[in-house]
């Protein structure tokens, strides 16, 4: 528990989610634990499954039993999983969380996962993305879990659990990292599994944007890796970029390792959803960085699931953010 929370409006919220992310972030890594080293040969996405669908049961759960009334926009539901053809998988997952909660039964992982089948805004509510990086997961790259508690549509709270990130990024994992992020009150780093006193984190001071550090997905397909890089060079950047999966991007640019983090548009119709960055975002904007779209908006968590009047994600250091912002500008983006 982080003291400084004690006397907070929002403890009791930040030390459910905080412990719940851990607990998901312990299933995870024992999922990952026992992936087949063929599996991705394979193309097997059986693994990243199993841990997706038991991290929401568990912190839908736990959300549920806390704050009954507060609607929970996943990105699961449990529709599949009661069809007969996956009584295998549903049983795969129904053991994991009997590891941490004895006694669970499908149905009951099946209610809970539902409980993150909420679409539209409400005043408050809270917006999960179980496992924020399956391939990353799968590869036994960087992945997240990534919870966040929204109030009359502003990011208010925020756990983002990167369980394969170490101290540094070519740090061993150890017992992975944990950020919290209240509103005004900074955001800090502890470890994912076991005790620790967590630590305040913030971002890089660099203020020339030829000496900062991208970070980018490592998939293509989730950002234009041409466009960042004709960025790039308009930049004179010659750091090469920082590729990981997941919101553990955000966790990065946070506490100083890099100083910006682009999500281009990949057309003009697709939209982000609201569980890829609103723990994120939190989390960057308390270590003193800035996040909005392409445009410089900022990032609208007040239409449901979709950041819909919003295009793009462009978190930064702050000190580069126009900079940034101003040769995405001359770019010609769908």
């Amino acid at each position: 528990m982080n003291r400084l929370w004690n006397d907070h409006p929002l403890a009791r919220e930040m030390n459910l989610a905080t412990a719940a992310v851990s607990q998901a972030g312990l299933l995870c890594r024992s999922v990952q634990a026992e992936i087949d080293p063929g599996a991705l040969a394979k193309q097997d996405r059986s693994p990243v499954t199993v841990a997706d669908f038991g991290s929401q049961a568990l912190i839908c759960r736990a959300i549920r039993e806390a704050f009954p009334d507060d609607p929970i926009i996943g990105e699961e539901n449990a529709a599949v999983l009661r069809e007969r053809a996956q009584e295998e998988m549903l049983g795969r997952i129904v053991s994991h969380v009997g590891k941490l909660l004895p006694g669970s039964s499908a149905d009951q992982v099946c209610d809970w996962i539902d409980l993150g089948g909420a679409n539209e805004y409400s005043p408050r509510f809270w917006t999960l993305d179980p496992i924020d990086g399956t391939k990353g997961f799968l590869r036994g790259g960087q992945y997240a879990i990534a919870l966040a508690l929204i109030i009359e549509g502003k990011v208010a709270a925020a756990v983002l659990g990167c369980p394969n990130l170490g101290p540094t990024l070519d740090a061993d994992r150890g017992p992975g990292s944990l950020f919290t992020a209240i509103k005004g009150q900074g955001t800090w780093e502890s470890p994912l599994l076991g005790d620790g006193t967590p630590v305040s984190v913030s971002v890089s001071p660099q203020t020339d944007p030829s000496l900062i550090r991208f970070c980018e997905s490592v998939e293509a397909a989730h950002s234009s890796h041409g466009d960042a890089a004709h960025i790039a060079e308009r930049l004179k950047i010659q750091a090469p970029p920082a590729r990981l999966d997941s919101q553990a991007k955000y966790a990065v640019v946070a506490r100083g390792e890099a100083e910006a983090y682009l999500r281009l548009p990949r057309d003009q119709v697709y939209r982000e959803k609201i569980w890829d960055h609103a723990a994120g975002l939190l989390v960057v904007t308390e270590a003193g960085g800035r996040v909005t779209d392409i445009n410089g908006r900022d990032l609208d968590f007040s239409l449901g699931y979709q950041l819909d009047k919003n295009r793009g994600v462009v978190a930064t250091n702050t000190t580069v953010h126009e900079d940034v912002l101003r040769v995405i500008r001359d770019l010609d983006l769908p």
